[in-house]
């Protein structure tokens, strides 16, 4: 998967106690200035727990925060196999409140920050870098132990690890892949969260049957509005001759190389289709009328419009090399989306590329397990168990979706009307917001109560990455 604008949210997990059963338990209310003695030693009770290290701490006020390293088998299956440094982020509230585990899927943010559950519950956060993702990575890396399953199995460490400080009720949340990561994680440890709160999270269970993308965009918002994007795309290739000559003047200028994707051509043409996908995962409708006419727009202005939705240094060499592991990921068990383009015809050399392309050679790529998505997909339509699914109406990633029939209990999906890829439950329209709030609530074992912001922790932010994708 790779498509689109990736300005990311960060979004957290709640967490809460289970029984020795594995059974979600009721935990009476404490207020949160019920603090222990053994709280005020936060830090010292986390240290002591074997290969967990303290890299940093950033207090906060009202909370302690945490910048940890902990010490993974490089292969859970076989723990002789080697070990590696994993980076992890505690924002220690109270260890009377829940806590929520938040997982982006990524890379790991080492900033004080607060998650929309972890709001809801005004609870503890426990935030993991997925495995791969620099620097959380073994040396050598053994790529054929970077799997939905290894990394599913870092985080039940992790939570095995804490969950004797942190004893009551958890949630496991996370945002895209994050919402991704956190369905996985339930689906091989259901035994281990009291909840799930999966933000915005593609399911593409069939990998080469993509046609849900197609009818995404054929109907996404005004036909005035899709015209509008699609000319200007169109234009793009139209003008492929002097616009990549302005591509090939900024690479030269700046040392950016295309060794990966194989050539200059082949990343313009990348960056070009994911204009209309980038545009409508992280902008909303009634921003198209930002976008310039495209017949009467100047060459710059093309190349400009662009580059502001889609990046022109995406597809580079550089652009791709921190996201290595998602694109590996992605070609060997998660699959990514491809588009029809009826309106591209005879402009495009290469379609939508497959995320094997935009691997290094020297990674080597097994046979796609075309399993892997359908084994997960079928248990959350029949198992499910208090889990809430949270998607944007207007978000390409929202196509392919999570779902939930008669099998499942206690879980819901649900849709913000006009939202993008930054879908939360506060974007719900008011009648599936009240029961969102009230489910989470409940399962983390707290009284119905308002969500009280904090802020700066709990500011949404948009970040920029280097690269298109979930």
């Amino acid at each position: 998967m790779r498509k689109a604008l990736r300005w990311l949210l960060s979004l957290v997990v709640l967490i809460g106690t289970v029984s020795a059963t594995g059974t979600a338990t009721a935990t009476a209310v404490v207020p949160t200035d019920s603090r222990t003695t053994t709280d005020r030693d936060i830090k010292d009770r986390i240290l002591a727990i074997p290969g967990m290290t303290l890299l940093e701490e950033k207090p906060y006020p009202g909370y302690r925060f945490f910048v940890l390293g902990y010490t993974q088998p490089v292969d859970h299956r076989d723990p002789t196999r080697g070990t590696f440094q994993q980076r992890v982020t505690v924002l220690h509230k109270d260890t009377a409140r829940p806590t929520v585990f938040y997982t982006s899927g990524y890379a790991l943010s080492t900033r004080p920050w607060r998650s929309e559950p972890a709001a809801i519950v005004d609870g503890n956060q426990v935030a993991m870098e997925y495995r791969f993702f620099t620097p959380s990575r073994p040396e050598p890396a053994d790529w054929s132990k970077l799997d939905i399953w290894q990394a599913a199995s870092d985080q039940h460490r992790v939570f095995t690890a804490l969950k004797p400080l942190y004893d009551r009720k958890w949630l496991a949340t996370g945002v895209s892949k994050g919402g991704m990561t956190a369905t996985y994680y339930e689906r091989f440890y259901p035994r281990d969260m009291d909840g799930v709160v999966a933000y915005v999270a593609p399911n593409d269970v069939v990998e080469k049957e993509d046609s849900a993308y197609d009818r995404f965009f054929a109907t996404v918002g005004t036909k005035e509005c899709r015209d509008r994007l699609n000319a200007m795309q169109r234009e793009a290739l139209v003008r492929r001759e002097p616009l990549q000559k302005k591509y090939r003047a900024w690479a030269d200028e700046t040392g950016a190389t295309f060794t990966t994707l194989g050539s200059l051509d082949k990343a313009y043409e990348a960056v070009v289709l994911d204009f209309v996908w980038g545009f409508w995962q992280y902008h909303t409708e009634a921003e198209c009328a930002d976008i310039p006419d495209a017949a009467t727009a100047s060459d710059q202005t093309v190349y400009d419009t662009i580059d502001g939705y889609s990046g022109w240094s995406y597809y580079t060499d550089q652009g791709l090399e921190w996201a290595v592991p998602y694109y590996y990921q992605a070609a060997t068990q998660l699959g990514s989306p491809s588009l029809r383009m009826d309106h591209l015809k005879g402009l495009t050399r290469y379609g939508y590329q497959p995320a094997r392309a935009f691997v290094p050679r020297d990674v080597p790529l097994p046979r796609f397990q075309s399993w892997v998505m359908r084994d997960v997909d079928t248990w959350v339509r029949t198992r499910a168990h208090r889990m809430l699914f949270v998607y944007g109406a207007n978000d390409p990633w929202g196509a392919e979706r999570f779902r939930v029939d008669k099998g499942a209990r206690d879980s819901y999906v649900f849709a913000a009307p006009g939202a993008n890829h930054g879908a939360s439950v506060s974007a719900l329209v008011e009648a599936e917001r009240t029961k969102a709030t009230a489910r989470i609530q409940e399962w983390a074992g707290i009284a119905p109560a308002p969500v009280r912001t904090v802020p700066g922790l709990d500011k949404r932010t948009l970040v920029r990455e280097q690269t298109l994708r979930p």
